[in-house]
């Protein structure tokens, strides 16, 4: 058996976060990290670009903060989770980022501006025997700190020894190119300090470590426990935690302490250092904070009543506050307010009140909000903050202060009807239920802690805290069900596979959430007409009346043209769609090109024999072209057109618009495009600034600037030319020296100015020649500006060859170059910034993002670099190899250039903007806002011929296109979902945590299992022979237990609302542990099999009560619906409710019966006359937690025992054990892998490891079969919680071809994780391993490994217990296997020689699989 593993849905969690100077000095960048997943973003703001007009205004709206969202500028996947990161700017030009890996690897990477990527600048390992000091087990993941001034690191493995990294300071003013030899990186030699050597206090346990400010030398403060408790013990050993800071002198390489103190309280957490002018530490701890530094008495405040007993430690009391800082994170708004939240997501303000000798004398908390789950908390410029989740989605705040209240101000002496109500209000962004506001929270202690004015040195503020954006995050994935969805236009419905969606759990509390995901678009057909041989169409919009066009709306389409190969077909589009018999339009030949000009004024349509302009159906001028060849392709950047001929002869027309004249087309003279003809074209229209060939402004003015490396290499002597030379070459400065700090006030809030600045339009001509050369000329005058050489290979980075300042061409000798059908170079994202190069090369598709790059260029280059964007679509044909054999031959005489127009741009179709790609196999593709690309198929229709966006009465903002049966389709994008995600997704917020969901087949609706926690002072005590229900004595400053309160709702696919009256609450006490649909027989007035809902539930009464649970079956049946309310026609109905001996574990069923885990036994029962009767058991191993059937064959999960095998004979009614595994496996979920006749089972475990094991009783280490062979392992990085089958798909989206037998009886196992990923694991014929294995072992060397991370030892085993045995691998990497697609084709073509087949041979093989796991 051997196997395939891929994840098809990135994490979209949100566990580190960090602001720096990523890119480049002049902008700041939100890094995020989750998983293995790098994620940069910077803050754009929503501000209208500045007209030349002067408002008198102006002064006062410009300085408040402007509404922001986050643009993803590049995403970085890295072979292994990042467990801990930090930045440290080491060069004047950009800041690096210190990567921590699991264990004890450290990287440092920075981004590389010449080709758009990481580059690894210095890699640490310290995983060596002698370094753990014996341990095997590494519970602790290593943490990162930096020093604030930047001398040094400081990285803590094991959680018991440190590593030093010293910087080098004397990078002062220019950058330092590493990759030479010579050169001595930024990091000097790296050392290990061992705390538990230092002679007084002996350090061990390191909690956390933080950098203070403001000391000469780097002072590290540790929080250590040497020797350890637990609130069990807390009565013989408390107060076990305390502190010592370090100093270290990094030259002479000694670290003395310099101050310490012991006897905290046990249950201390994470340090906060507190910057000048105050500086010390802040000391958060379970129940209390506490503000220490040297030389001054701690001071120290409990925050509940548990911080006031369970310590010695002196602590006050804090007034007005009942929280406990469990798991809260902190960060300081200003140096001396710092926000901080806390588990259950609520937002405090605390205030350090100092009076004038800088020591804090005490604390005033402010509520401000209730928020977002935190994991990360980060400052964005000067009023945002980032909230990074795991549990929901991430959030950027903006924060205001509300007016300052006055010190002496308390509720008494203020009157009734200034006092703001203390009212909440919902913040409601992209269906984010997140944020609440909570007006500032006054107590009458105001007076006596902060005394009258005079002798107070803090102003209180409270703050008010509003959504800008959210980052969408379907994670952490419980629980899946697969179900139908519920809106389907029935021209879809005649598909030979399901068409599935899928449902997740997400989130947990009050971020719990349903996640319906679908991988394909489904679009809402509205009507379909039959029209054959169209070959292509554009919509356009007609003459409006001028109201409508001063009003500036968006008009409407009136006009479309289908183009048949030799004539053209107008239909007038309005109510009703008909043909428009009489107009200026030519109908006898075929349209080569139609579009608006003179801002949707006019029509342009080119014909093979000319150009005609029209203002509505009337013809105002036709200019007939005759170079000797007829025209084949035209492009349109208002008001430019270009056309180009046969021959590859192009012309320039140009609209000019006057007053008194009619409108015309201008032209110049016929342009011969020499040696090597232009053979596509593509009109741009740049108002992203990036086509420019002037550096950046700041060069010039900002007093803190630093010299690119292009500078230092080119240093003029000619002092005229400096000081009165052209403007594009005054950039050369003479060097200034680095001070980050300089200038820092004055530009302190204006970062968002850059966003007012109006970009002027330009205009440019992209064409492919025949030799494969791509160039970028101006418009109209046709100059080269920008020119990349062989384009057709797809390196990673194209470069400028326009100015012949490259390097050494390097001969690409390929006897006949791939077409390049296509190419169309488009502006994405927000307010069209992000250009985009696209285009079709032979059948694939090139894509490349345009990057600034201001090295080693010519002041008259054009300042842009492209980075190819891996997309991982694989769009061409799937051929029999008869058809192979005849392309091949017809190959060699003529290939011939597809003129059609398969990639179409659209702006405005719903609300979202991008490309759409006709052809066999259609996808879309948006970027939004967001600034990530998004690739959705459209698989429901098969292969689309040819699109356009159209807008009408009856159609807003909707599109249309021909499928291959030369259907016309009128279509809208369905708006429940939203496809600015890797996977178009609803989210629906449930605000409470989400269990299990499970789809009902018969009466498609889902059942979720939820739970609500409700405070309780309630406790279960044993009294000799009974249980009772005791309530607990407690003050109100106590923290009251949570407990939780389970229920079970129906939920319609229809709206995803709860359907009224179907809730079902379980008992207090009661948990949930399984849910399942299981088919029953059912022995009572009916026979036969049916689908019932079975609930497992646990009684968690305390340690001293024995546990039992209950088996639940419901059924969900059909009532007469309500009035008015047509969702209620299910309800459930309870056929059995009984209370076992134990607590029900997990659920099944096998050939009509329940299978039941009740601890460590599994029973069998038979649903008889709403009864259960027992048939069979068998003692198992400790606690079976899951169980999965095929057939008569029960696999079941052990939590600590791995997995066994049980077999259920109906005729003798005994259940046996076939087979298990003996090693030690913690697992979490299991699954079997289905291929034709042979079957393996597949689990996960808390390792993060996915284990395959098949059963064998032929073979000799299976012991006659008593034991299952572990036949492959894989280490996937996320825990996997739920596994689901699905049969691979056997229809081909392009063709009614079906595929082979084989693949009819082979299942998907499909995962999804808790970081908020899903992939599957795939069974692939040995011939397919073999090959896919030869690539992947070639691609591991082959490919740069980013941050020095390995891709084959990510994938390895990873165990937390010593096992003696080998990994048995045999699981495939398929995200490294596919990352073949994007090599450029000379590399390509070296690997598929060296494992002996050729490049399509192994792409057609990535698309076999590709389009069998195509579902949902």
């Amino acid at each position: 058996m051997y196997n395939l593993c891929k994840i098809i849905h990135p994490a979209l969690g949100v566990e580190l976060s960090l602001y720096c100077n990523f890119f480049n000095h002049r902008e700041k960048s939100l890094v995020v990290a989750g998983a293995n997943i790098i994620r940069v973003f910077r803050l754009v703001a929503e501000v209208p670009p500045k007209s030349n007009k002067k408002d008198d205004r102006g002064g006062i709206i410009d300085n408040c903060p402007p509404k922001v969202k986050l643009e993803c500028m590049a995403t970085y996947k890295l072979h292994d989770n990042v467990a801990t990161m930090a930045s440290v700017s080491l060069s004047p030009l950009r800041d690096s980022l210190l990567l921590g890996f699991r264990d004890a690897k450290l990287s440092l990477v920075e981004y590389d501006p010449y080709n758009h990527y990481l580059r690894t600048v210095s890699l640490h390992y310290f995983e060596k025997e002698d370094i753990r000091g014996g341990w095997v087990q590494t519970v602790v993941l290593p943490l990162v700190r930096v020093d604030p001034e930047g001398r040094c690191a400081a990285m803590l493995i094991y959680g018991r020894k440190i590593v030093i990294l010293p910087f080098r300071r004397d990078l002062t003013t220019d950058d330092v190119e590493y990759s030479t030899s010579h050169v001595r990186g930024p990091v000097l030699q790296s050392y290990i300090i061992d705390p538990k050597d230092f002679e007084t206090p002996s350090i061990d346990n390191i909690i956390d470590m933080q950098f203070l400010h403001g000391y000469y030398d780097p002072t590290l403060m540790l929080l250590y426990e040497p020797i350890k408790t637990f609130p069990g013990r807390v009565a013989v050993r408390h107060d076990t935690c305390a502190l010592a800071a370090i100093s270290l002198n990094i030259r002479q390489r000694l670290h003395p302490v310099i101050w310490s103190l012991s006897c905290l309280p046990h249950d201390c957490q994470k340090l906060l250092p507190v910057p000048k002018p105050i500086g010390g530490v802040l000391l958060f701890a379970a129940n209390s904070l506490t503000y220490l530094t040297q030389s001054v008495p701690p001071y120290g405040v409990s925050l509940n009543s548990m911080g006031d007993k369970n310590t010695n430690f002196p602590l006050r009391k804090q007034e007005g506050v009942v929280i406990s800082l469990d798991c809260a994170y902190g960060e300081f708004l200003t140096e001396d307010r710092v926000v901080i939240s806390l588990r259950g997501g609520e937002l405090y303000v605390l205030t350090l009140v100092a009076d004038s000798m800088r020591s804090v004398r005490s604390f005033h908390f402010d509520k401000a909000a209730a928020s977002v789950l935190t994991c990360s908390m980060c400052m964005c410029e000067d009023q945002y903050l980032f909230l990074g989740s795991r549990l929901g989605n991430s959030l950027l705040l903006r924060y205001t202060e509300k007016e300052l209240s006055d010190p002496m101000r308390s509720k008494s002496n203020v009157p009734a009807d200034q006092e703001p109500p203390t009212k909440r209000k919902k913040l409601d962004t992209l269906g984010d239920w997140i944020a609440s506001n909570v007006e500032d929270i006054r107590d009458d202690d105001a007076l006596e802690v902060y005394g009258h004015e005079d002798t107070s040195t803090v102003q209180l503020a409270s703050y008010n805290f509003e959504v800008m954006d959210s980052l969408l995050n379907i994670g952490p994935c419980g629980d899946v069900a697969m179900g139908e969805p519920a809106f389907l236009s029935e021209e879809y419905e005649n598909s030979v596979d399901p068409c599935v969606e899928l449902v997740t759990t997400s989130g947990h509390g009050k971020n719990g959430a349903l996640s319906i995901l679908q991988r394909s678009i489904k679009p809402q057909v509205l009507t379909t007409f039959d029209l054959p041989e169209v070959e292509d169409m554009w919509t356009l919009v007609g003459k409006a009346d001028e109201r409508r066009r001063r009003e500036g709306g968006i008009q409407d389409h009136s006009y479309l043209i289908l183009s048949r190969s030799d004539s053209s077909l107008i239909l007038r589009t309005e109510e009703e769609i008909n043909e428009l018999e009489e107009s200026g339009f030519n109908t006898t030949s075929r349209t080569v090109f139609a579009g608006n000009v003179g801002n949707n004024r006019y029509i342009i349509q080119v014909t093979s024999g000319g150009v005609r302009l029209l203002e509505g159906t009337v013809q105002i001028q036709h200019v007939p072209v005759d170079v000797g060849a007829p025209l084949v392709a035209a492009t349109l950047a208002d008001p430019y057109l270009a056309v180009l001929a046969k021959d590859g002869t192009l012309m320039i027309f140009t609209l000019v618009t006057t007053r008194l004249l009619p409108p015309k087309l201008t032209t110049s003279k016929p342009i011969n495009t020499g040696k090597y003809p232009m053979q596509t074209i593509c009109a741009y229209c740049d108002v992203s600034g990036l086509f420019t060939t002037r550096y950046p402004q700041d060069r010039e003015k900002d007093p803190k600037i630093f010299r690119t490396d292009a500078d230092i290499k080119k240093e003029l002597d000619d002092e005229d030319e400096m000081l009165y030379g052209n403007t594009d070459i005054s950039v050369f400065d003479p060097p200034k020296t680095f001070d980050p700090q300089a200038g820092q006030e004055k530009n302190q809030n204006n970062w968002w100015k850059k966003w007012q600045k109006e970009i002027r339009p330009t205009y440019w001509l992209v064409g492919v020649r025949e030799n494969g050369t791509l160039d970028i000329y101006t418009l109209p005058d046709f100059r080269l500006s920008y020119s990349v050489r062989n384009f057709y290979v797809g390196h990673r980075v194209l470069v400028d060859s326009s100015q012949n300042v490259a390097g050494p061409e390097i001969p690409i000798t390929t006897d006949n170059p791939p077409i390049i059908h296509e190419v169309l170079l488009v502006g994405m994202g927000n307010r069209n910034l992000r250009p985009v190069l696209m285009a079709r090369v032979d059948e694939d598709l090139l894509m490349y993002e345009v990057f600034p790059f201001y090295e080693n260029l010519t002041p008259t280059q054009l300042k842009i670099r492209m980075r190819v964007i891996e997309h991982n679509l694989i769009l061409r044909e799937k051929r029999s190899s008869r058809n192979k054999k005849r392309m091949e031959e017809e190959g060699v005489q003529e290939r011939k250039i597809d003129r059609a127009l398969r990639l179409q741009p659209f702006s405005s179709i719903s609300v979202y903007s991008g490309v759409f790609i006709c052809g066999p196999y259609p996808h879309w593709i948006f970027m939004t806002v967001r600034g990530e690309l998004r690739y959705h198929p459209m698989s429901v229709d098969g292969s689309v011929k040819c699109f356009a966006p159209f807008r009408n009465v009856n159609c807003q903002n909707g599109f249309l296109y021909f499928n291959r049966k030369d259907s016309l389709r009128i279509c809208l994008l369905p708006t429940i979902l939203s496809y600015d995600a890797p996977w178009p997704v609803r989210k629906v917020p449930l605000r409470c945590t989400p269990h299990f969901i499970v789809h009902h087949l018969e009466t498609k609706t889902y059942c979720v299992v939820t739970s609500s926690s409700e405070p309780t002072l309630k406790i279960w005590k044993f009294n000799g022979d009974d249980k009772e229900e005791v309530i607990e004595e407690r003050d109100e400053r106590f923290i009251q237990v949570q407990a939780p309160i389970f229920s079970i709702q129906l939920f319609s696919p229809v709206n995803w609302q709860m359907i009224p009256n179907t809730d079902y609450y379980l008992e207090p006490w009661e948990h949930v542990t399984c849910f399942k649909n299981v088919i029953l027989a059912y022995e009572g007035d009916r026979s036969g099999l049916r689908g019932y809902l079975a609930l497992g539930t646990t009684y968690c009464f305390g340690e001293d009560i024995t546990c039992r649970g209950r088996i639940l079956i419901f059924d969900v049946i059909d009532v007469v619906p309500e009035p008015g309310q047509p969702l209620t026609k299910n309800r459930l109905k309870m056929l059995y409710e009984g209370e076992q001996k134990g607590p029900i574990t997990a659920l099944a069923h096998c050939r009509g019966l329940l299978v039941s885990a009740i601890g460590q036994k599994v029973y069998i029962w038979q649903l008889k006359n709403t009864d259960l009767v027992g048939i069979a058991f068998i003692d198992t191993q400790i606690y079976v937690h899951q169980l999965t059937c095929i057939k008569s064959l029960i696999l079941a999960a052990d939590i600590c025992k791995s997995i066994l095998l049980l077999r259920f004979q109906e005729e003798n009614r005994t259940l046996s054990l076939v087979s298990r595994d003996l090693k030690p496996l913690q697992v979490y979920g299991i699954q079997y892998l289905v291929d034709n006749t042979s079957l393996a089972f597949i689990a996960s475990d808390a390792d993060r490891n996915l284990v395959v094991f098949t059963y064998n009783p032929e073979s000799h280490e299976s012991a006659g079969g008593t034991r299952l062979i572990r036949k492959g392992d894989f280490h996937l990085g996320s825990h996997v919680n739920c596994f689901f089958r699905i049969r691979c798909r056997i229809g081909d989206v392009s063709s009614d071809r079906r595929v082979g037998q084989n693949m009819e009886k082979r299942h998907i196992t499909m995962m999804a994780t808790l970081d908020g990923s899903i992939g599957y694991v795939l069974p692939v014929s040995e011939r397919t391993y073999r090959r896919f294995s030869m690539v992947y072992n070639l691609l591991v060397q082959h490919l740069p490994h980013i941050a020095g991370l390995n891709p084959k030892a990510s994938r390895t085993f990873q165990s937390r217990y010593k096992l003696n045995s080998n990994p048995a691998r045999s699981v495939l990497d398929a995200e490294l296997i596919w990352s073949f697609l994007h090599l450029p084709s000379p590399e390509k073509v070296e690997i598929a020689t060296k494992i002996g087949a050729k490049v399509d041979d192994i792409i057609e093989d990535l698309m076999e699989i590709d389009r069998m796991t195509a579902h949902f």
